[in-house]
């Protein structure tokens, strides 16, 4: 079953935990991505894993080996369960990043590659030196981020299908870009619904706006996860 994470795109540790709490039970998963992460520091990360959650730290490191390497064992350190490195780092880097978080043993973050952002399309892409549409860059990120170590990916849902039939069982598959059908699209421009989702073979759907901006949070992260199990069981 395809896990829902809710993205902690607010300005604070406080309301971090507000929203957590506002949020309940039904979500084990969060995000904690840049805003955060240098707003409220690792603090934020012990906060949520404080509240028996688990985390997803979107940093998107993109460094020199060593430099990463040191990154991902300070993640390690703080309990992230999910940990985001850019493919275009190279393989050496994404190696010394998948060698770093195996010295955790069984509490290892696993490493997710960023393929293509979602916020880009073809013309972002071709504006940037990159000639491939965004799918073929898609896939020819992905096969080399998995062949250098990596657990997985985090690609868009438009993607996902074609990704879940050609790498290998078990590569997680994270993907951002998830709208409730009628949900504002805000700056995402490859989206697809939950169902959609989980149909395609996604392993983790990232939420964020129509949860946390919801007038009943709670209600919101039920919905999708309602139709996450529906499309599951088809």
């Amino acid at each position: 079953m395809a896990e829902l994470i809710v993205a902690l795109d607010v300005p604070g540790r406080k309301e971090a935990e507000e929203k957590i709490k506002a949020i309940g039970p039904d979500v084990s998963f969060y995000k904690i991505g840049l805003e955060l992460f240098i707003a409220a520091g690792p603090d934020v990360v012990r906060a949520v894993k404080g509240l028996g959650k688990k985390v997803f730290l979107d940093l998107k490191l993109h460094d020199i080996p060593r430099t990463v390497e040191r990154a991902v064992k300070s993640a390690g350190a703080l309990g992230a369960d999910l940990l985001t490195i850019h493919s275009v780092g190279g393989p050496a880097m994404i190696k010394a990043a998948a060698e770093a978080a195996a010295e955790f043993g069984a509490s290892a973050p696993k490493i997710l590659a960023v393929t293509v952002l979602t916020s880009l399309d073809a013309a972002d892409l071709k504006d940037v030196g990159i000639a491939r549409s965004p799918e073929d860059q898609v896939r020819a990120a992905a096969s080399l981020a998995v062949s250098s170590g990596a657990d997985g990916l985090v690609c868009s849902p438009r993607e996902v299908g074609a990704l879940a039939k050609n790498l290998r069982r078990g590569t997680l598959l994270v993907t951002p870009g998830v709208r409730p059908a009628g949900a504002a699209v805000g700056d995402q421009k490859r989206i697809a619904t939950p169902g959609d989702a989980v149909r395609d073979g996604s392993t983790h759907l990232v939420v964020g706006r129509p949860i946390l901006a919801a007038p009943d949070p709670a209600a919101a992260a039920a919905a999708i996860l309602a139709e996450m199990r529906a499309a599951g069981t088809l």
